[in-house]
């Protein structure tokens, strides 16, 4: 029995049933849900810092991959699976939705799903800057 509700489960580290450690346990906790990225809207690339800008097309696996490793504490949990949410193009709003898994009370395994919140802020990379100004204004 689950030593919170007493309902009948099967026995397990936690003494707990699945729905009483979510409510005791947040794995989401200190795992960030907004982050902002730099976008350069003339050659759709993605600042990665410090000056490094990958080019990449919205919802593709290379801004997939960009986007979790801007995440920090990532490593403090396990990830199961990573996909994009559908979002207007204009809204300028990525969303990512992660399912992560963490061991929590004794040893028991509990996953769960956010969803993290991408902002694009457009500013143009060096080489579009330099392509844009006036050569007459150097």
């Amino acid at each position: 029995l689950c030593c919170m509700c007493g309902i009948s489960m099967p026995p397990n580290a936690a003494n707990m049933c699945v729905n009483c450690i979510r409510t005791q346990v947040d794995i989401t906790e200190g795992l960030q849900k907004h982050v902002t990225i730099l976008h350069c809207p003339e050659c759709n690339s993605y600042l990665q810092p410090p000056k490094t800008w990958i080019k990449a097309q919205l919802e593709s696996k290379e801004l997939l991959t960009f986007c979790i490793k801007r995440l920090k504490n990532l490593n403090k949990v396990r990830l199961v699976h990573a996909e994009f949410i559908w979002t207007e193009p204009h809204s300028k709003r990525i969303k990512v939705k992660l399912r992560i898994q963490k061991e929590v009370l004794n040893g028991a395994i509990l996953e769960q799903a956010y969803v993290v919140e991408f902002v694009q802020q457009d500013h143009m990379c060096e080489h579009c800057t330099r392509v844009q100004s006036n050569p007459d204004q150097y």
